[in-house]
Order: structure tokens, then sequence, then C-alpha cells
């Protein structure tokens, strides 16, 4: 299976990001750029194809591609981001994915942003949050439930998105920080809890069997490896200043499933 990560370099005025549970930081732009491309190559070394898209000046968040789409076996969802200053984001991103799926839209009332959106298999889980609206939830589902998947709400407190808070590890395993969301709906999966030290270390991209995880977070990578987890860690100090995560910064597609 050859895996391509759609990511896009970092803008020059990400200091003048959207924040929502962060306090405004100065964000060293060349530290952050270097820290980006240093993302790519961990993918990279990993098996992972990079397209990279040139970055977006007067669109601060524009790295953090995950949130403009929504990506399945089938199709690609532009969604309509909680942040009004975020959805011009989505006009040059809409070229690329539609090389790989055909691509549908979320429309007004609907907001959400892709980092709300879980997919392990056929289920895919939406955070409500406060980028992701009721009516986001209903309109994916719809979209989604025509290809069969099985798509459920998940209440959202305390951080941005539903991957802020929980990730998945493996095929039936979920990194999860509980005090953030409502775990029931995540009942019949295996949930790992992340060291209450490290509250944000939930959110990690799994890579085939690899565990991608910021090196913030060395307890959870200590918790994770003596599980027999193989795990990667990238250092993100400058990107996380911006609320990110290590899923955030790529939209993952799967070539062997191209339309």
């Amino acid at each position: 299976m050859q895996l391509t990560a759609i990511t896009r370099e970092v803008s020059p005025s990400i200091n003048n990001c959207e924040l929502s549970f962060h306090a405004r930081q100065s964000i060293d732009v060349a530290k952050a750029i270097a820290q980006h491309k240093a993302y790519q190559d961990c993918l990279a070394q990993l098996g992972v194809r990079i397209v990279s898209l040139p970055a977006e000046p007067d669109l601060p968040d524009a790295v953090f591609v995950e949130d403009v789409a929504v990506v399945v076996d089938e199709i690609a969802v532009i969604t309509n981001m909680g942040a009004p200053s975020r959805r011009p984001e989505a006009r040059s991103l809409v070229d690329p994915l539609s090389r790989y799926r055909p691509v549908k839209y979320l429309a007004e009332p609907a907001t959400l942003d892709g980092g709300d959106v879980l997919r392990v298999g056929r289920r895919i889980f939406v955070g409500l949050s406060q980028r992701t609206n009721r009516a986001g939830f209903s309109e994916l589902r719809d979209i989604l439930g025509a290809y069969d998947y099985q798509v459920e709400p998940v209440e959202v407190r305390g951080c941005l998105h539903l991957k802020s808070a929980c990730s998945q590890i493996a095929d039936d395993t979920i990194l999860v920080n509980r005090f953030w969301i409502d775990v029931d709906p995540l009942r019949g999966f295996e949930l790992i809890d992340v060291p209450e030290e490290e509250p944000a270390g939930a959110n990690a991209l799994l890579i085939d069997d690899v565990v991608v995880l910021p090196a913030s977070f060395p307890k959870t990578r200590a918790l994770l490896e003596r599980r027999g987890f193989r795990v990667r860690t990238v250092d993100m100090s400058e990107l996380q200043k911006a609320e990110a995560g290590v899923t955030c910064g790529s939209l993952i597609v799967n070539d062997n499933e191209i339309h």
C-alpha cells in the first residue's frame, strides 16, 4: 500500500494563527519551517510519498492541511472550517485532492474541521467542538453514510479538536485523554490513557505500524514502547505554539484506492 501525504509549507505569517486554548507565544518561523521539514522527512522515511504545496503567505494556519478535508477511500470532503479566517485555505487544496478522489463540499450552516474527524476502519467519529457543529456532523454523516460508513458524534471539551484528545494507534487501539472527550462512543476499542502530565499526548499519527509522536511527550512514548508499540518522535515545539499536533500537518491518502 503506497501512502501519499499532501502537506503545505509553513506560512511566514504563522504568528497570526488562530488560537483557542493556548496563550499566544512568539513562534520562530525559521525553526517552525525546519521542524515541518523534519516532519515531512520522518513520513518519507516511513515510506510515505510527500506532495508538498507552497506556503500561503496570507493564510497563517494553512500548514495545517488536515482541517481542510476529510479523505476516505471513495471521496474527499472539503470542510467548511469553524474559523472563517481559515476557509480560503481550501481553494489551493481542491486541485491536488481531486487528483486522488472525487471531491464533495460541506456548506453553511455546517462547520467542521478535519481535526475533529477520526476514522477507524468503516467507523468515523466526529468531534462536536468549538470548530465543528452538529450541522457539520449531520452533513458529513449523510455524505459518508452513502458509502456505508458508520458516523458517530463525540462530545469534545477542553481542547481544540477530537484528535487533540484521541487517535488510532493500532487496528483496535485508541490513545486517549478521557478528560477532554466523552469516551463512551469509543467502547469496544482498547483505550490507552495518556499520562496526566502530558494531556496533549493523545494526538498521534499512525503510519503502518509506527506511531509518530511529538518529542515533547516522553512519558507517552515510554508508555507505548512498554506496550510494544514502535514509536518515532519529531520536534514540534514551535508548531505546537499554534496548537499543532502530528496529524494536522498532512492529509494522508492511500494511492491504491485512487478513483
